[in-house]
């Protein structure tokens, strides 16, 4: 394994960990050049995780990284559709139609703006009132900070960064004892 395939394995194991596992519906990671994310060895590891029903998606290119969103599209069209997450994205300037492709395409429009969109928190399984309590309070006065800002149910959001980072955890791990990302998965 070459460092660049190293370097993307790790990144996503650690990254992109409970999107991959499926405890969590999309993880954003930071990885690599504009050129990196267009290789044969990044389309290779897009093909692999397809077969899995994970998705490997550049939302952003920028300089010097790109921004990449590992998930699973089916949790994540659901937890987009949900009434709250809903008419937040819909008062952000989210289109009402057009299922999740649409709401992926103009997340990657509000990236390139310059501006980073709090609204990123909603693709990510952030709950609805932490996104609101953010962009209210302007990312202070916070009762937790941890995977994000919690602004609302703080015993909640610890269980959720535990098991988000048992999950990490254990991938790395994985990892580490010589096992590639395709066999912890059987995606090859």
């Amino acid at each position: 394994m070459n460092h660049t395939e190293l370097d993307l394995e790790r990144t996503l194991a650690y990254h992109g960990a409970p999107a991959m596992a499926g405890i969590k519906s999309a993880d954003l990671i930071a990885w690599g050049s504009p050129e990196a994310c267009s290789t044969p060895l990044f389309r290779q590891y897009q093909r692999q995780l397809a077969r899995r029903g994970i998705q490997l998606r550049v939302i952003w290119t920028g300089c010097p990284r790109c921004l990449l969103l590992v998930y699973r599209p089916d949790r994540l069209e659901r937890q987009l559709n949900d009434p709250a997450v809903r008419a937040l994205l819909l008062r952000e300037g989210y289109p009402a139609q057009g299922g999740l492709e649409a709401m992926l395409e103009t997340l990657g429009r509000r990236l390139n703006q310059g501006d980073f969109p709090h609204e990123v928190g909603l693709f990510l399984g952030y709950p609805p009132e932490d996104v609101e309590g953010f962009r209210l309070h302007r990312g202070r006065d916070y009762k937790l900070a941890g995977c994000w800002k919690v602004y609302s149910d703080v015993e909640r959001a610890r269980q959720c960064f535990r098991r988000y980072g048992l999950c990490r955890a254990a991938l790395c791990r994985r990892l580490r004892e010589g096992k590639a990302l395709a066999q912890v998965f059987r995606v090859a």
